[in-house]
């Protein structure tokens, strides 16, 4: 990127107008404006950064999901985060949304109707982080109401939804440090504030009222970091859904490409069943440098070999073949 004073562009980006633009005599130009966001033929706009500007001054996606939702620039260690959450949410093991997407997708469908169908398999116990906020934002409401010490209001309240899927404490996660870590990372970071200690006390409370042995779960872990951060669990469960439909977007992928049989009851992928490439090394920023070939070119010539040279990746989708029914044919 980085080139919007290239003098190869046909036009003046610096100059180009800014705002609604006015409706044309001979033709309406397009333009859309709300509370978030205005655009016209030249610009985006969200909450008042150009967008154009944010990605060539090196901002991300995980940037402008806080300027979309919060109207604010993250700081470095909130954007570290946010970037660590939706990693983690990306991996789609044989889970239920994803068997329900390579279900659609046998069924010879197009990719957006089988990430959509996987995304309304996130129910209650799965991507509960609207009840789970309530939970939360119930027990520091109560206790500032009744002034009792934190953990007694905590051990009444986990007392009463123990069992509850969307307490995000249970017994999925006692051999996984995946959700541990997530904790931990946000307290290295500086990110904890409020909801990440609440969610540890009441883990605390719930391992003693338990029967059984529980522990945070992913749903714990993230909602509470995500609430941290500033995200809403409205915002929270809009985010991460979307996050998980390009997971299942690989599960589609590998069923329309390779047809293989729908293993239903897994949680997990076995070693055993993934023939793709040997466990390799994660490289250092310096050594992406090297590795890593960004798809930049100067010339169509070279842009259609680069092109040429990314259709040959495995599973990249590449082999999919969409074909729309015309609404107009006559059955």
């Amino acid at each position: 990127m980085d080139n919007l004073d290239d003098p190869r562009l046909n036009y003046n980006y610096r100059t180009r107008e800014r705002g609604t633009v006015p409706m044309d005599e001979k033709r309406d130009r397009f333009q859309w404006v709300s509370e978030v966001a205005y655009k016209n033929v030249h610009r985006i706009v969200s909450r008042g950064y150009d967008t154009t500007e944010l990605v060539e001054n090196g901002y991300g996606l995980t940037d402008v999901l806080f300027i979309d939702f919060q109207a604010r620039i993250p700081l470095i260690e909130e954007n570290q985060m946010l970037n660590y959450v939706m990693v983690v949410m990306l991996e789609d093991g044989l889970s239920s949304p994803a068997n329900i997407a390579r279900i659609v997708a046998s069924s010879k469908t197009i990719l957006t109707q089988a990430a959509g169908s996987s995304i309304l398999a996130f129910g209650h116990a799965y991507g509960a982080y609207q009840s789970f906020g309530k939970i939360l934002d119930g027990i520091l409401a109560r206790q500032a109401k009744e002034g009792k010490p934190l953990a007694e209001v905590v051990e009444a309240v986990v007392k009463a939804k123990l069992n509850d899927p969307a307490l995000g404490i249970s017994n999925l996660m006692l051999k996984d440090p995946a959700a541990k870590r997530m904790i931990a990372r946000a307290e290295k970071l500086g990110i904890a504030g409020k909801y990440v200690p609440l969610i540890k006390e009441m883990v605390k409370a719930a391992q003693k009222l338990s029967p059984t042995p529980v522990d945070i779960d992913l749903l714990g872990a993230t909602g509470a970091v995500m609430f941290d951060l500033g995200f809403t669990p409205e915002a929270t469960w809009g985010v991460l859904a979307v996050t998980r439909a390009f997971a299942t977007g690989a599960h589609y992928c590998e069923e329309v490409e390779r047809e293989e049989p729908v293993r239903l009851g897994q949680t997990l992928t076995p070693k055993e069943w993934y023939d793709g490439p040997e466990d390799r090394p994660v490289p250092n920023q310096e050594e992406r440098k090297k590795a890593a070939k960004a798809m930049v070119a100067q010339t169509p010539e070279e842009w259609k070999k680069i092109f040429v040279e990314r259709q040959k990746i495995s599973g990249s989708g590449w082999a999919i073949v969409e074909e729309i029914d015309d609404p107009r044919r006559k059955i």
